[in-house]
């Protein structure tokens, strides 16, 4: 049911000045936006929906997405005009909802949950730009890595930006956020991965086709991926069970870490 409303409104107060640092101070909160977010947020059933803010421009077009919004959930219209005002910035998509963040879970609660056999896993440290996070998520998706780690320095993958770049992934993969690297690897070596490190050591071997062959075709295996710059720790290398390079032309020494993420993965997969 829509409910057109006011710019003072009390109810869009999750949404008021948006900003991703301000978001977590009503309740555990996280800011979903556009039409294909929403949609995994109304599929994935981790994270509940609290409400939907939509633009006056966006109801029509929308329609058919807003008539699946649950009856008891408030759908919220406001002119577009006054929905920029009241967000902070030009809302364009004109489509936002308030979600509420499911339990925190440990690396250990997600890698029990897994089916027996088979498996790939991501492991993020110290990736603190929302895109690129993001990104690995939707990477992780695509090449049927499940779940993902991410270490304490991290980013949150709940930002709203970093949903937005996942295509909605981070809403339906399951993850653990916030442990050390140590705690992670030792989750991961309790439920039988083999741990392999994504990075420009002297011992690396390159990645290739046969790669996961050579690693074990039927093994779980765990992909480490760490921050540009600064690339992995030390921890996280030596910590590792194998290393893994991307072999590139001469003069190139690294690769942005979504991109390089998505090779590793689809030669892995």
């Amino acid at each position: 049911m829509l409910i057109h409303v006011k710019a003072d409104d009390p109810r869009l107060d999750v949404y008021r000045m948006l900003r991703d640092k301000d978001v977590s101070r009503h309740e555990g909160a996280f800011i979903a936006e556009g039409r294909i977010v929403l949609e995994a947020l109304l599929e994935g059933g981790r994270h509940p929906l609290r409400s939907v803010l939509v633009s006056s421009k966006r109801v029509e077009p929308d329609g058919d997405l807003l008539a699946r919004v649950p009856e008891a959930i408030p759908v919220m219209v406001l002119d577009h005009a006054r929905m920029s005002e009241l967000v902070g910035f030009n809302i364009h998509r004109g489509l936002l909802a308030a979600g509420s963040r499911a339990a925190p879970t440990s690396a250990h609660e997600v890698l029990a949950a897994l089916p027996d056999g088979r498996a790939t896993a991501l492991v993020l440290e110290g990736l603190t730009d929302t895109d690129n996070v993001g990104a690995c998520f939707r990477n992780a998706a695509a090449f049927g890595a499940s779940p993902v780690l991410l270490d304490a320095p991290c980013c949150d993958p709940l930002y709203r930006k970093a949903i937005r770049v996942s295509a909605g992934h981070a809403l339906r993969l399951p993850f653990a956020h916030g442990e050390p690297i140590e705690a992670i690897y030792a989750a991961l070596r309790a439920h039988g991965f083999a741990i392999a490190a994504l990075c420009l050591s002297d011992q690396a071997s390159p990645l290739t086709m046969r790669t996961r062959l050579d690693l074990g075709a039927d093994r779980r295996l765990a992909l480490v991926v760490g921050a540009e710059g600064p690339g992995l720790s030390r921890a996280a290398i030596e910590g590792a069970d194998h290393h893994l390079m991307i072999p590139m032309a001469p003069g190139t020494d690294s690769l942005n870490v979504a991109v390089a993420s998505a090779v590793a993965l689809f030669a892995l997969r």
